[in-house]
């Protein structure tokens, strides 16, 4: 099933393709999780990957049990969307030498796949109330109130610290 083919013909085949789309990244997620563990340096912000790997993993867990409140199999929809964020990010990764920035550079990376989830599970709390689903929008709201708190400990890291030392790095002349 793709967006914007015949396989999307209701607004359920909607509700499910998005279902699917976040279930591929979420699994993306957890792969991509343990790299930017051992990349990070500064001790809070690898804790900070460490417990985001814990939610995810649970994350992927409730999506699971709404396939099943839905009577669906648990089925993942290629999301390019996410692919790319992840992409892009070992690709700048991988260019930074100095750990400091490179710190900055992970909380970035990390943001910005939060604020895709965001994305995300907002639309999917709205059709799912749309859909009368009521109970499956709340499993929904508990996981958009972790990516919330994550992005939110993201920037007070930035800001507190790792930005800070990023910024006081000088190029050699």
């Amino acid at each position: 099933m793709g967006l914007f083919t015949k396989d999307i013909a209701t607004f359920e085949d909607l509700f499910l393709h998005q279902l699917q789309d976040v279930y591929y990244a979420e699994n993306q997620i957890t792969k991509a999780l343990p790299k930017m563990i051992d990349k990070a340096t500064a001790p809070a912000l690898k804790a900070g990957f460490q417990t985001h790997l814990t939610e995810t993993e649970g994350q992927i867990a409730r999506l699971e049990r709404i396939f099943e409140l839905l009577g669906e199999n648990v089925k993942a929809a290629t999301c390019p969307a996410i692919d790319g964020i992840i992409k892009e990010a070992n690709e700048v990764a991988g260019e930074i030498a100095d750990k400091s920035v490179l710190d900055a550079a992970l909380i970035a990376a990390a943001q910005a796949v939060e604020h895709y989830e965001i994305a995300r599970y907002g639309t999917l709390i709205a059709w799912s109330e749309q859909l009368g689903r009521n109970e499956i929008a709340a499993i929904f709201k508990e996981t958009l109130d972790e990516e919330y708190a994550t992005d939110d400990k993201l920037t007070n890291m930035a800001k507190s610290s790792v930005n800070a030392k990023a910024g006081a790095v000088v190029e050699p002349a």
